[in-house]
């Protein structure tokens, strides 16, 4: 409980009697925070009055992708005002510098001191409006990106940069060259230029990590979908030393949706960008060590050792593989020429701003689909959604189906598949057959976006890890009834043929492809994790 002397410290309860001080100190909350430790996240709706009593607390704010400092508060100085007096989330986060303890007021208890305290409760509206006058001037400061990228409309590399960004967040421009050279360049704002770098290469220059710091782990996730950040999330709060690797951003291809609106705990809805970069923040601040960039290309069975793109080695006692799917493709030739200068696989969110006005096309009937073609709705002039069956009902939710009912510019053509694309250097036209006349028409379009579908990501697996028809890992009683299992315990539910390597989410046999599931599959395999490593250090068979 905080003394009488430490509460008369702060100003901003100078206008209060000792009794009201007392009231005050006696319904606070005594929050001792060690240094990196958030109080407060921006986007908070908890009402509560704070004030900090020892130590020091950065404010900080993400603007553009990246988190910025926007403040500091010392002792005596209080946060929490803006939520109070205008019912607001908290605009910013609060993390401490170094150990510090907080007095937190919730708003009942404030609200009971305040309605006998008008002094009182006039200094706290006016820091709220100081507070908003800060923001505004955040908000009017001219806003420079990180870097600058430069190359054509219509070239394959520079789309591939371009979408990496976009999937990781990462604030840029984009220019046109203003004549023939070597592309993309990429201009970051200390002045130095990339010339047609790789994404590893932009990744490093932007300060994201993209090699393994430690020679082991306990336990190394390959993927960084739903299930795998939940793997991450829940390795490191446990604490365990683990490490994520992912090839190109965090989400999978949860993180290109543009609104799941059936994950818990979300009743508006939420993007797969934004439930990525939420989990990623979450296992980064938890300890988890997250590599990008890197794609796994061999996977060691007796050592657990993971070989990487580019010669690094990642070892760790267990391992979650969480690889996921990857979109099946059309195997067209003319598609393939065209691939990244009209023709796309997926459809990450920030493509719709490049379809603004134009006619549209995407290919296939699923969730993914749908979701792609109500953001795209919000842009383009018109979407047309093929669809190869007859109804959209058989593989796209309820939900979904119903919202785009309500599209007054998205088509739905059912029966319908692409069989040819024309064009030069980019996609000027897709030929379209429908199956159920034997018709085939040609179609004016710059873009179609492929959504068919996808194929299990093992081929970099070993052999011994046994897969079903379709490549799915397959695990837990799977592997028993397969004959292929060797050691003196049944495996555990999400347990490969290979003791103490896991699989979860998309890329096991039988998993139901969901984000929630995913999740709730990362976040058990840990729970296995720590059995077979106990066992392990116990000497028993594991």
């Amino acid at each position: 409980m905080f003394s009488l002397d430490e509460l008369r410290a702060v100003p901003l309860f100078a206008s209060l009697t000792d009794e009201q001080v007392w009231q005050l100190a006696k319904a606070g909350a005594d929050v001792r925070l060690l240094p990196g430790e958030y109080i407060l996240h921006e986007g908070d709706t908890r009402r509560a009055l704070f004030v900090l009593i020892e130590g020091r607390i950065e404010v900080t704010k993400f603007v553009d992708g990246s988190e910025r400092i926007i403040g500091v508060r010392g002792p005596g100085e209080s946060f929490g005002e803006l939520p109070l007096a205008l019912n607001a989330p908290f605009a910013a986060s609060f993390r401490a510098t170094e150990r510090s303890r907080v007095m937190r007021v919730d708003a009942k208890e404030f609200q009971a001191v305040a309605a006998s305290a008008p002094e009182f409760s006039a200094a706290v509206r006016a820091a709220a409006m100081e507070r908003v006058g800060g923001l505004q001037d955040i908000a009017a400061e001219p806003l420079q990106a990180p870097l600058t990228v430069v190359g054509p409309r219509w070239d394959n590399a520079t789309h591939e940069l371009r979408e990496f960004l976009i999937r990781n967040s990462i604030d840029f421009d984009w220019i046109y060259p203003a004549e023939d050279s070597r592309f993309p360049l990429v201009r970051l704002t200390n002045g130095s230029v990339l010339t047609e770098p790789s994404l590893r290469d932009v990744a490093a220059a932007i300060g994201l990590s993209v090699a393994p710091q430690l020679a082991t782990y306990d336990v190394a996730i390959v993927g960084g979908g739903p299930a795998g950040l939940a793997a991450a999330v829940y390795g490191a709060s446990e604490g365990l030393s683990t490490i994520l690797v992912e090839r190109e951003a965090p989400g999978g291809q949860a993180g290109t949706s543009s609104r799941i609106e059936n994950y818990l705990g979300f009743p508006f809805g939420v993007s797969g960008e934004e439930l990525a970069l939420r989990a990623l923040e979450q296992a980064k601040r938890l300890g988890a060590e997250i590599v990008v960039t890197r794609t796994a290309d061999g996977l060691d069975p007796v050592s657990r050792s993971i070989r990487l793109d580019g010669g690094d080695v990642v070892t760790a006692r267990t391992v979650v593989v969480a690889t996921g799917v990857a979109w099946r493709q059309l195997e067209i030739a003319s598609l393939d020429r065209l691939r990244g200068r009209g023709v796309y696989y997926g459809a990450a969110p920030g493509e719709a701003k490049t379809v603004q006005g134009k006619d549209i096309y995407l290919v296939g009937g699923g969730n993914s689909a749908g979701q792609a073609a109500i953001n795209f709705s919000n842009f383009a002039n018109c979407v047309t959604l093929l669809v190869r069956g007859e109804a959209l009902e058989r593989t796209m939710s309820h939900y979904l189906i119903e919202q785009l009912k309500g599209k007054s510019n998205v088509r739905v053509q059912t029966h319908s598949e692409v069989v040819d694309a024309f064009g030069d250097d980019h996609l000027e036209a897709i030929a379209v057959i429908n199956r159920a006349h034997g018709v085939t028409t040609r179609r004016d379009t710059s873009d179609l976006f492929i959504m068919i579908g996808a194929d299990a990501q093992t081929a970099w697996l070993p052999e011994v890890l046994l897969r079903d028809q379709q490549g799915y890992l397959i695990t837990g009683p799977q592997v028993l009834r397969a004959g292929s299992w060797q050691v003196d315990r049944d495996p555990y539910l999400l347990e490969t043929t290979v003791p103490g390597i896991f699989a979860v989410g998309d890329v096991r046999s039988g998993s139901v492809k969901r984000v929630a599931a995913g999740v709730g599959e990362g976040s058990m395999a840990i729970a296995f994790v720590h059995q077979y490593l106990a066992q392990d250090a116990a000497g028993r068979p594991s």
